[in-house]
C-alpha cells in the first residue's frame, strides 16, 4: 500500500512538474490554502468557536513550502492564511478585527511560526538537493574510476605483452645470432677453397649472402628492441657525419660487391652529437634496402648537407620506388606493412632506423623521386637536441 502511494507521488511530481514553475506554483498554493478554508469552514460548524482553523493553515503553508520552490510562497500563503482566520473564522464574523484581546498576538505568532515552517522547509529541501547532487557526484566519480581501472588494466596487459613479445625476440635473436654467424664463416672458408666447383661456388655464394642478410636482421631486431625497452642508450659523442657515412659506404659494399653507391658530400663539416654505431646502422640499413629491394645496384646515391640546425641525410636509388603505404607509414612514424618487399627485411630495417633516429630527436622521410627512384632522408640535430 505504501508502495502505491509512492509511486502516485512520483507520478503525480513528474506530472505536475511538466507545468512552468510559476503557474505550478501559484496552483498549488491556491489550491492548499481553499482546502485549509474548506476544512476550517466544516470544523467551524462542529465546533463552534473553537475551530483549531489556526493549526490547519498552518499545516496548508507547511505543505505549500514544502511542494513549492523556494520559500516566498509559503510567506505570502501564512499572510493571507491569517488574514482567512481573522475574517472568517474568529468574531466578529466576515469582517477584520484586531478589537479582541489576543488577536494581535495569535495573528503575529502565526505569521512568525508559519514563516519558521518555511525556512525550515526550505532548508530541508535544499540538504536534500545536495544530497542527490553529491550522490550522483559520487556516482560518477566511481563510474570514471571504475573506467580508469579498467583502462589502466588494459594498457597493463598491452605493456606485458609487448615486454613478453620483446623478450622472446632478444631470446630468439641471441640463440640466431652464433649459428648464423658460423654458417657464414664457414661458407666464407669454403668459398676460399681452390677445389670448390663452380656450381657449387655459386650455392655457397648464395648460402653466404642470406646468412649475411639473416644476421643484419637479426642484429636489427636486437637493436630495435633494446631501444624501445631502453636497455640500449644511446653513447652520444661528438662526431664527423661525414666520417660515419664513409663507413657505411665500406661495410655496404663489402656486403655487395656489385652494388655501386657514390656518396655525396657539401662544403659544410657536419659535426654533431650522435651514437656513430647506431647512425652507421641506419645508413647501412637504408644503403642495403636500396640494393636489395630497388631492383638497381647501380646508380645509388647518399648526400650529407646541412640544412638551419639540421644534418639531412639522403639515400636515394634508380629503381621501382615504394608503395603509397611504406611512405606514409615511414613519414608518420608508424610500424612499416608487411607486404612486398617488406616480407624480406625491408620493414624490421626501416624500423630500427624509425627507433633510432628519434631516439636521436630527429625525423626520416620516404618519398619517390620525380625521376624516379625511392628517396629516403632523415636529419639530426646539429646542436644536439631535436626541435
Amino acid at each position: 500500500m505504501f508502495q502505491d502511494f509512492q509511486d502516485l507521488y512520483h507520478w503525480v511530481d513528474i506530472q505536475g512538474h511538466r507545468i512552468p514553475a510559476l503557474p505550478r506554483n501559484l496552483g498549488i498554493t491556491v489550491l492548499f490554502l481553499c482546502g485549509a478554508y474548506w476544512a476550517s469552514s466544516i470544523l467551524i460548524g462542529h465546533t463552534g468557536g473553537e475551530n483549531n482553523s489556526a493549526l490547519v493553515f498552518v499545516l496548508a503553508v507547511a505543505l505549500i513550502s514544502l511542494l513549492t520552490s523556494g520559500y516566498r510562497y509559503g510567506i505570502v500563503a501564512s499572510v493571507v492564511g491569517t488574514f482567512c482566520i481573522n475574517i472568517f473564522f474568529m468574531e466578529p464574523y466576515n469582517a477584520f478585527s484586531l478589537s479582541r484581546t489576543g488577536y494581535p498576538v495569535a495573528m503575529i505568532s502565526m505569521v512568525v511560526v508559519s514563516c519558521v515552517i518555511c525556512a525550515l522547509t526550505a532548508r530541508v529541501k535544499k540538504q536534500a538537493l545536495e544530497a542527490a547532487s553529491r550522490e550522483k557526484q559520487t556516482r560518477e566519480l566511481y563510474e570514471t574510476n571504475e573506467k580508469l581501472n579498467a583502462e589502466k588494466a588494459a594498457i597493463q596487459l598491452e605493456s606485458d605483452r609487448i615486454a613478453i613479445r620483446e623478450s622472446i625476440l632478444r631470446a630468439v635473436s641471441h640463440d640466431l645470432r652464433t649459428p648464423l654467424t658460423s654458417i657464414s664463416g664457414t661458407v666464407a672458408v669454403l668459398l676460399s677453397s681452390p677445389e670448390v666447383s663452380e656450381k657449387n661456388l655459386s650455392m655457397l655464394m648464395d648460402v653466404k649472402q642470406d646468412a649475411d642478410s639473416l644476421i643484419a636482421m637479426v642484429e636489427n631486431l636486437l637493436s630495435v628492441t633494446r631501444i624501445q625497452d631502453g636497455s640500449l642508450p644511446l653513447q652520444k659523442r661528438e662526431e664527423m657525419l661525414e666520417e660515419v657515412a664513409g663507413d657505411a659506404l665500406l661495410t655496404t659494399r663489402r656486403r655487395f660487391p656489385d652494388c655501386h653507391a657514390e656518396l655525396e658530400l657539401s662544403e659544410d663539416i657536419l659535426y654533431l652529437p650522435m651514437d656513430s654505431i647506431l647512425i652507421r646502422q641506419v645508413m647501412v640499413n637504408l644503403l642495403e634496402n636500396a640494393v636489395r629491394h630497388s631492383g638497381d645496384t647501380l646508380h645509388i646515391q647518399m648526400r650529407l648537407y646541412r640544412q638551419d640546425d639540421w644534418a639531412i641525410t639522403e639515400v636515394r636509388d634508380h629503381g621501382r620506388g615504394l608503395s603509397p603505404e611504406v611512405i606514409q607509414a615511414v613519414s608518420a612514424g608508424e610500424a612499416i606493412p608487411l607486404s612486398g618487399d617488406a616480407t624480406r627485411g625491408m620493414g624490421i630495417g626501416l624500423s630500427v632506423c624509425q627507433s633510432i633516429i628519434k631516439a636521436h630527436g630527429g625525423w626520416l622521410t620516404a618519398a619517390n623521386h620525380p625521376e624516379g627512384g625511392a628517396l629516403f632522408s632523415f636529419a639530426l640535430p646539429t646542436g644536439g637536441e631535436g626541435t
